[in-house]
């Protein structure tokens, strides 16, 4: 019977240098924070309930969308649905990151998973793309994220009326357009630039005619699954070996 062997080894001051990294995306991340501690009072949560959420949660579309249908009596069932499917995508952000999680043992791996966001999800992807594995962005980068998170939305609790509209100040699109710069930035392969027009086109035609926050799912979708079919050779070999290996 063979031990298992997992090669990828984590660097404690990589993790730390991905935290400084991302530093700059995470004071927009206060900002936003800080518009969802408010509206979290406004809708009747206490100051507790709404840190607690930031805390646990860490989904920012989600507990917006969870605040939106929060009342006196709060169905299960439809707030489950509304975050799964606004989270959904996160399905396939792990799922491309596959190849580098394989080389982790399963406890760390689901734990890293716990702070996976679409910024330090995109940084990893684009490093994975220029050969380089980088795990520790996803640990480094979502810490510096998720403490962001939590201080702005303490900061909107109890500070609330300071920023009412963040969208005021243009910071609705800081993280689009750094997701454009990560898509855009860095050698591509043609199945990687396919993947993201794909998605890109679906999102779009979801927003248009889909119920809200649908586009973000199909978009997921539809990119997934040019992914799926049109696997790259490194990935095919990969799963290929793998198979081998499981059948001694």
């Amino acid at each position: 019977m063979s031990t298992l062997s997992y090669p990828y080894q984590f660097e404690s001051r990589k993790v730390w240098s991905e935290f400084f990294r991302l530093f700059p995306i995470s004071l927009f991340v206060v900002a936003f924070g800080a518009a969802f501690g408010l509206a979290a009072i406004q809708e009747g949560l206490t100051p507790l309930q709404s840190i607690l959420m930031s805390t646990t949660v860490f989904a920012g579309a989600s507990q917006f969308a969870a605040v939106d249908i929060w009342g006196a009596e709060v169905s299960i069932l439809p707030l489950v649905a509304v975050v799964f499917a606004i989270n959904s995508r996160h399905l396939l952000m792990g799922a491309s990151l596959y190849p580098m999680l394989r080389e982790v043992p399963p406890g760390r791996r689901y734990a890293l998973l716990l702070l996976l966001t679409d910024a330090n999800w995109a940084v990893s992807a684009q490093d994975y793309q220029n050969g380089r594995r980088n795990l520790e962005v996803i640990v480094g980068g979502g810490l510096v994220l998720w403490l962001a998170w939590i201080i702005g939305t303490a900061l909107g609790v109890y500070f609330g009326g300071l920023l009412q509209n963040p969208k005021a100040f243009g910071l609705d699109m800081v993280l689009g357009c750094f997701m454009l710069a990560m898509a855009l930035g860095g050698r591509k392969s043609p199945r990687v630039l396919v993947a993201w027009s794909v998605a890109a086109v679906a999102s779009l035609a979801a927003w248009k005619w889909l119920p809200p926050n649908m586009h973000v799912v199909v978009g997921a979708i539809a990119g997934g699954l040019v992914g799926l079919i049109w696997q790259s050779p490194e990935t095919a070999s990969s799963g290929a070996d793998e198979e081998v290996a499981d059948g001694h």
